[in-house]
């Protein structure tokens, strides 16, 4: 009678193992429902505005939100392209190719750096990536967006030896290959790209307002009228119009700390100057003068003659203690009967 007692008892040892494999497998499935559960992933536009097929940056804000209980952790590399996915695809559902940076870098067989981050409960992480380091953005028309975080990085371990070579670029990023357990994905996001941006009369390309899609024209003001106009957009974060009247290359040019760059450097290399100024002009921290938002403002004085001009602008900065007086004075020239600023002085008043 021990025989078949040790029989059954061997049965149920092994359906015993089995049923805590399954646990043991259905467990780790649920870790990682669980170490996402109350975490929010969202994107935006860092800096909206309208966009063109060119090189400009598509900036977007990635931010991961707990609203859970417990401390979240996840790891960041170094190099973001590890940690970051983005996909793109036109209303017909079409995805978009990579861009050629994003493929040559995974393609490399080299160590990931990175570091830890803990988002505590009711904290938020955000950082910024250009979209087009990630996807090859070379045609206008209308597309929906979305990024995926991996919190243990990016691993391309489910290629395997038999893919083949033109098909690697496509494995090594397409979203709909990658294992999504455990990563986060966020919501959607409508981008419109444009054509190319037409060249006005005078060879500048022309800036089209945000809110109405219109091209914007530089008119025939006064000197006063260009500088209130300028203070103003940036006042109201209207980037188009607030680099309307700004001609950025003379404001390179007359830079003492750019002056000698400038005129060492190409014609692409001057150019590129400029795209750094427009750049750090857009910083939510930028330090540049001209960029700063004052509370209110007084135009003093304007003097001009036919082609140069100065205008006095009284500012206000307030702060959380005291408000901050400055003199500004903005240097002016008329090229084709438009004004434009080409530089700028400051001078601080003390505070009230």
């Amino acid at each position: 009678m021990s025989k078949p007692r040790l029989k059954i008892s061997a049965y149920l040892s092994a359906a015993f193992k089995v049923a805590i494999f399954c646990a043991m497998v259905s467990g780790v499935g649920a870790a990682h429902a669980f170490a996402n559960e109350g975490i929010d992933f969202s994107i935006r536009f860092f800096d909206r505005r309208i966009y063109h097929v060119a090189d400009d940056p598509i900036n977007i804000q990635v931010t991961i939100t707990n609203n859970s209980p417990f401390t979240y952790r996840f790891k960041l590399a170094d190099d973001r392209m590890f940690s970051v996915d983005f996909e793109v695809r036109t209303v017909t559902n079409r995805l978009l190719e990579p861009a050629d940076e994003l493929v040559r870098r995974r393609s490399q067989s080299r160590q990931v750096f990175f570091r830890e981050v803990a988002v505590e409960p009711g904290e938020s992480f955000s950082f910024v990536e250009n979209l087009r380091d990630y996807i090859r953005l070379d045609t206008p028309g209308s597309f929906i967006v979305r990024a995926f975080v991996h919190p243990e990085l990016y691993r391309p371990e489910f290629l395997t030896a038999n893919v083949r070579s033109d098909q690697r670029a496509t494995a090594l990023w397409a979203p709909q290959e990658r294992p999504l357990t455990g990563v986060l994905a966020s919501g959607r996001l409508n981008l419109n790209i444009r054509p190319p941006v037409v060249a006005g009369p005078d060879g500048l390309p022309r800036a089209m307002d945000v809110a109405t899609g219109a091209i914007l024209v530089r008119e025939r003001l006064p000197p006063d009228e260009v500088v209130e106009y300028t203070i103003r957009a940036r006042q109201r974060s209207q980037w188009e119009r607030f680099f309307l009247y700004l001609n950025l290359e003379e404001m390179v040019a007359r830079n003492p700390a750019r002056q000698r760059e400038w005129q060492r450097e190409s014609q692409e290399g001057r150019q590129r100057m400029v795209e750094q100024l427009r750049q750090e002009l857009r910083r939510p921290a930028t330090t540049e003068a001209i960029s700063l938002i004052p509370t209110d403002f007084t135009i003093e004085r304007t003097q001009h003659t036919n082609n140069e001009g100065t205008v006095t602008v009284l500012k206000r900065f307030s702060g959380p203690h005291f408000t901050e007086i400055k003199r500004y004075t903005y240097y002016l020239q008329r090229r084709d009967n438009v004004w434009s600023i080409v530089d700028i002085s400051v001078i601080n008043l003390g505070a009230e």
